[in-house]
């Protein structure tokens, strides 16, 4: 019997040889869903095994953490010392940064974690240079910053090694609801025309996952891939963008292609050795971030507007009573928002109000307790 590996190079070249059409398509479907079937049963024998070595143990800090995701010898650890001081492990040849060292990155009130990491090489996805460890820590993280350089260009083939292991780039989850049963069938249910899975193809992929009876409802028209991102259940939705490394090395002419090259994908060009375009990077760091400032005003007192909570856009008021003192949150009745948010100033809301820049928000616990 051929080994996991061995079947999910036999589907691969089974999909490569076949032509894609309207007539092929859902062929070519329900192989895509056996690889991602077959690579989930390999995540589950080699965790069952310890993951096969080793892992690295990160502990997250900061209001966000950004992982360096390059090839060796690109400028990664360079980068983390310029930016935050810290000091990685590594020479000017290959391999040389061995563990994986965080740095803190301060910008505007934020504390932004900085993780130097191994580089990855090709086949990291399936375990090469120790490749899965290093990939799991980037599934943690809340920002991929992509490194290359001149010499290693090609930050597609780093992007497929990230699709491998599960991870979506600067993309969002389907909005597709999979609610498994156990008996029924399986009934499939749209609010949409679907042009990517109609005929039957839906059914035909839930199958591959061993879905036979449940319900699947489709809001959008998704197509075969986001269905078994869904099916599957391990996917991560990230945002990245990318720095040019080493720009003092490049012609006008290089760097015009390597635009091209990275054309519709968020590029800032540096020198990490000169400092050149650091603040640019920045700054395209905490955009990425989308970090908002709250103001917190103590009842009949003024908003402290020197050291402001720091969240997530899209972040709740429940978000921000996780970075309060725990007894308001145990004890929290409301809250009162003035600013962006707000609907009018003052305005009384739940745990689930989604906060914006610079608003500035009073929580209201119960009587008898501590108010803030």
């Amino acid at each position: 019997m051929s080994s996991i590996e061995e079947q999910i190079t036999e589907v691969e070249d089974e999909i490569r040889k076949t032509q894609y059409n309207k007539a092929t398509s859902h062929h070519i479907g329900r192989l895509r869903a056996k690889i991602a079937v077959l690579r989930l049963e390999r995540e589950k024998r080699a965790a069952s095994k310890g993951g096969g070595g080793l892992g690295y143990a990160v502990r997250k800090s900061g209001h966000a953490t950004v992982g360096l995701v390059g090839y060796p010898s690109v400028g990664k650890s360079t980068l983390l010392t310029k930016l935050t001081g810290a000091e990685s492990e590594a020479a000017a040849y290959d391999f040389t940064t061995v563990s994986i060292i965080p740095g803190m990155l301060r910008y505007e009130g934020a504390s932004i974690q900085i993780l130097d990491m191994p580089g990855l090489i090709p086949g990291a996805s399936k375990g090469r240079g120790r490749g899965r460890e290093v990939l799991s820590v980037v599934r943690s993280t809340d920002l991929i910053l992509f490194m290359v350089d001149p010499e290693h260009t090609d930050f597609r083939a780093l992007l497929n090694e990230l699709e491998g292991a599960g991870v979506r780039i600067n993309s969002r989850p389907p909005k597709i609801v999979v609610t498994p049963g156990d008996r029924g069938g399986l009934l499939i249910n749209s609010t949409v025309r679907l042009t990517h899975l109609s005929g039957g193809l839906a059914v035909q992929i839930a199958r591959e996952f061993g879905m036979h009876n449940g319900q699947i409802v489709l809001r959008e028209d998704a197509t075969a891939d986001q269905l078994i991102d869904v099916l599957a259940g391990n996917r991560v939705y990230l945002v990245a963008i990318l720095a040019v490394n080493k720009t003092e090395l490049l012609t006008a002419e290089e760097r015009a292609k390597l635009n091209e090259k990275t054309r519709g994908f968020p590029t800032t060009f540096i020198s990490a050795k000169t400092k050149a375009g650091l603040p640019e990077l920045v700054r395209a760091i905490a955009d990425a971030l989308a970090f908002v400032r709250i103001y917190v005003k103590p009842p009949g007192g003024p908003p402290d507007r020197e050291e402001p909570v720091i969240l997530r856009r899209g972040d709740k008021v429940e978000q921000l009573l996780k970075r309060l003192p725990e007894d308001l949150d145990l004890h929290f009745k409301a809250a009162m928002v003035w600013g962006k948010s707000a609907r009018f100033p003052g305005q009384t809301v739940g745990r689930t109000h989604a906060l914006e820049d610079e608003d500035v928000v009073t929580i209201v616990v119960e009587r008898g307790a501590r108010g803030q």
